[in-house]
């Protein structure tokens, strides 16, 4: 058994309550052995059985449930640091997408990129994501855009599982945008999406979400409505990007679909926020992609204020959110977001998972669940968000392994 003990505060994160109930205590001791949270509760009830076990003393700092990032892009071919200064100089995402920048350009990348190269480059990103706490994420393709290179990704993905500690949770986004060859005749292309990579995608078990760009530039509400359906057939999750560049009733589309979450919703109606609540829906807010694209952020306060519960993710791309620091994101989301440094907690904890369906083993710090923690150096979480520094994680354990370790 290993106690931590010591901590300026312990946050639970659980299920219940709104969206600021993050459950602070002081003077907590939390207890694990291997892999699973054993105990949780105050010092003076700690059970003397567990008097002599290993001890982490957190000195003074702040005990989380390990990060989940639960809309991230990892795998892909090259970066666009020259569209970086195109939208600076005022080109509209759009514009840059059709002349043939955006999701094209990081798909010829990709499509050229062998698979070592990009297990090499995520397996870096990945020891830079868990020495910020972060312990799972999942992990979108969208850049090989035909059955060959998502199945590369998705293969990338399955490798990655196996070579480091985090959890990586795969999602087939084959329907990212249409790809170039197939853009005067899409019908086809979302025929092969349905009847060759979906079925081939489930046989042989390399996703658990199914996931589409409903937006002006990409797919529409029908074309989506046909791709999610289809892989609700073959067992895959329906998850969706929507609503983040104009109001196009992606939300709605998310509730009729049983999605289990609904990502961007920048430009959400209120009959959308109505229609996910009710379907139990996350929202997953990415402040990251409204930054780098100038556009409008999300107004995340319309949807907590109406009991949505809202996830927090990086977006990390290679384009509109080309970053994986979660902790800034979730500084972005207290400052453009308005949302408090608690919601962004939760959201970046039991509501992620939440947007994963993973509740029942992640994201709080409760027992039976996974031993997945971060130490954090900061007195509590409203100075944590207020005094941003680059990185204030001290450790992560994952399954109740450390592995990361902050000099």
């Amino acid at each position: 058994m290993t106690l931590i003990k010591n901590a300026a505060a312990l946050y639970q994160c659980s299920l219940d309550g709104i969206q600021s109930d993050v459950n602070e205590f002081q003077n907590y001791t939390l207890a694990y052995r291997g892999d699973t949270i054993a105990w949780v509760g105050p010092d003076s009830e700690l059970p003397s059985e567990y008097a002599s076990d290993d001890v982490i003393d957190a000195h003074g700092k702040i005990v989380i449930p390990g990060l989940i990032d639960c809309h991230t892009h990892l795998a892909f071919g090259g970066w666009r640091g020259d569209e970086f200064e195109l939208r600076i100089l005022g080109r509209p995402y759009l514009e840059i997408q059709q002349a043939g920048g955006g999701i094209a350009s990081s798909m010829k990348h990709t499509r050229a990129a062998s698979e070592e190269t990009l297990l090499n480059k995520a397996l870096q990103h990945l020891q830079e994501i868990a020495s910020l706490g972060v312990t799972t994420l999942e992990a979108k393709t969208g850049y090989g855009l035909n059955k060959e290179h998502e199945e590369k990704v998705l293969r990338v993905y399955k490798e990655l599982q196996k070579q480091q500690a985090l959890d990586i949770l795969p999602t087939l986004l084959a329907a990212h945008i249409v790809p170039p060859e197939y853009k005067a005749k899409r019908e086809d292309y979302i025929s092969i999406i349905c009847d060759e990579i979906i079925p081939s995608v489930a046989e042989q078990q390399l996703a658990r979400f199914c996931d589409v760009f409903v937006e002006e530039g990409a797919y529409s509400i029908e074309e989506g409505r046909t791709v999610l359906e289809c892989g609700k057939r073959y067992g895959l999750i329906p998850k969706l990007h929507v609503d983040q560049l104009s109001a196009g009733g992606g939300a709605e589309l998310a509730a009729e679909v049983g999605a289990v979450s609904a990502d961007h919703l920048e430009f959400i109606s209120h009959q959308g926020i109505l229609a996910m609540l009710e379907k139990k829906v996350t929202a997953v807010n990415l402040p990251l992609a409204s930054l780098y694209t100038f556009q409008k952020a999300l107004d995340a306060r319309a949807l907590i204020d109406t009991g949505l519960p809202v996830a927090i993710a990086t977006d990390f791309n290679p384009g509109s959110a080309p970053s994986y620091h979660l902790p800034m994101v979730m500084m972005l989301s207290c400052t453009m977001n308005r949302m408090t440094p608690a919601e962004v907690l939760k959201g970046v904890t039991i509501y992620a998972a939440r947007a994963l369906g993973i509740t029942d083993t992640h994201g709080s710090l409760e027992v039976g669940k996974q031993a997945d923690i971060a130490l954090i150096d900061s007195p509590n979480i409203n100075h944590w968000m207020y005094h941003f520094r680059g990185n204030c994680c001290a450790m992560t354990i994952k399954k109740g392994q450390v592995i990361y370790q902050a000099p």
